[in-house]
C-alpha cells in the first residue's frame, strides 16, 4: 500500500510518501519539505502567532493534496515539539482540522523517542544488541535505549538546536561566555539522564539520527548523502570536539557555505554541535553511527504492524494507530 507521513516539526513540515507492506522494507517514492520554522513563530506568551498558523494551514493543505495526488491510502499526520509546546496548540490543531481535513496528532516527547528507536532497531536488526539512540531536533533531544523493539528507557529533553539557539545566543557567532553558559546548562540537564542510563548497562551500538547529526558527521569527514543510505557514517567524540572548536568562531552566514549544512539551519549548527558533544560526554560515548531511518520511518513501521493484511482505505486517513483524536500512550497503541 502507499502511505504518506506528514511530519510537522519545529523547523520543517515534511511529507514522505512510501510504498510499503507488512513485513517489507518501506520504499520512498516522493519527499517534499517546507521550511516553516514554526518554533520561531511563537509569541512572548508561547502561543503560535496568526502568521505562523496561517502558514501551517496552507502547508498542511498543500501536503494533503500532494498525498492524495500520489495515491496514498493512508496519511499519518503528526506534530512534534513546536506544537506540543505552543500555548494555543488545541486551537491551532482545531483550525488545521477544520480548514484542511487533516487531524494532526501531537506526539508526546517520549513517544517520539520510542518511534525513533523502533526505526533504528529495524534498520540494524537484533544483531546490534543493546542500542542507544540519540536524536537532536529543533525543539528537543530524544534519547532511548534497550535490547528489544520497545526501549526500556525513553526520554525527551527541551534541548533542541533551534530552541537553545533562541534561548542562549544573542550574538552571531556566539560569544565565549554564551557558549560556556550553554555547555554548563547541558551538562546539568544531562547528568541525571546519564546516571539512569549507566545503570541500564553500556550500549553495544550508539546511534545518532536527524539532520543535525548527519550535518555534523559530514563536516567531520563522513560520506556525502550521494553515497547512499547504506554507506557507514560515523561521528567520533574527537572529531566533534575539533569541529566544535572551529564552528563556534564562525557566523551563521559562513557556516551556510560549508558542505552538508543547510542555509536555513546554519544558525542552529553551533547549538546542535554543543548538544551532541555534551550528550556524548555525559553518556561516555566515543562514537555514534548515523542511521538514515528515524521518526517518520518509525511511524510507518508501527502503522504497518497494525495492519490485518488488507489496506483499510476507509479508515480516518489522518490518524496514527490508536484512532481519531486519541493521544494515548505508545504502549497502548502497540498493544491495544
Amino acid at each position: 500500500m502507499r502511505l504518506g507521513v506528514l511530519d510537522v516539526g519545529s523547523n520543517t513540515v515534511h511529507l514522505l510518501v512510501v510504498d510499503a507492506q507488512r513485513g517489507g522494507h518501506p520504499t520512498p517514492m516522493t519527499s517534499e519539505k517546507d521550511e516553516l520554522r514554526l518554533a520561531e513563530h511563537l509569541d512572548g506568551a508561547g502561543a503560535l502567532t496568526e502568521a505562523g498558523s496561517d502558514a501551517l494551514v496552507t502547508t498542511v493543505a498543500k501536503a494533503s493534496g500532494a498525498a492524495r495526488a500520489a495515491g496514498c491510502k493512508d496519511l499519518l499526520a503528526f506534530a512534534t515539539s513546536a506544537l506540543r509546546d505552543a500555548a494555543n496548540s488545541v486551537d491551532v490543531l482545531a483550525r488545521v482540522r477544520d480548514e484542511t481535513g487533516v487531524a494532526l496528532q501531537v506526539l508526546p516527547g517520549e513517544d517520539e523517542a520510542r518511534y525513533t528507536f523502533l526505526a533504528v532497531r529495524r534498520w540494524y536488526g537484533w544483531s546490534a544488541g543493546r542500542l542507544l539512540v540519540l536524536d537532536i531536533g529543533g525543539g528537543s533531544l530524544e534519547i532511548a535505549a534497550g535490547r528489544d523493539e520497545q526501549p526500556v528507557f525513553a526520554a525527551s529533553l527541551p534541548l533542541g538546536a533551534g530552541r537553545l539557539t533562541r534561548e542562549w545566543f544573542r550574538s552571531d557567532p556566539p560569544s565565549r561566555r554564551e557558549i560556556d553558559a550553554l555547555r554548563a546548562h547541558l551538562d546539568d540537564r544531562l547528568a541525571p539522564v546519564a546516571r539512569r542510563l549507566r545503570r541500564a548497562g553500556a550500549p553495544e551500538l550508539a546511534v545518532g539520527t536527524s539532520k543535525t547529526f548527519r550535518s555534523l558527521a559530514r563536516l567531520t569527514g563522513a560520506a556525502p548523502s550521494g553515497a547512499g543510505p547504506r554507506e557507514r557514517r560515523l561521528l567520533t567524540d574527537v572529531g566533534l570536539r575539533q569541529l566544535a572548536a572551529f564552528i563556534t568562531r564562525m557566523s551563521s552566514d559562513d557556516l551556510a557555505e560549508l558542505e552538508g549544512v543547510s542555509p536555513s539551519r546554519s544558525h542552529q549548527l553551533v547549538a546542535g554541535a554543543l548538544v551532541a558533544e555534551a550528550a556524548m560526554r555525559a553518556l561516555r560515548i566515543t562514537q555514534l553511527e548515523m542511521c538514515p531511518w528515524a521518526l517518520r520511518e518509525g511511524v510507518i513501521l508501527r502503522r504497518l504492524d497494525t495492519l490485518d493484511g488488507t489496506a483499510r482505505i476507509d479508515r480516518s486517513a489522518q490518524d496514527l494507530p490508536g484512532g481519531p483524536g486519541r493521544l494515548t500512550s505508545y504502549e497502548a497503541r502497540c498493544t491495544g
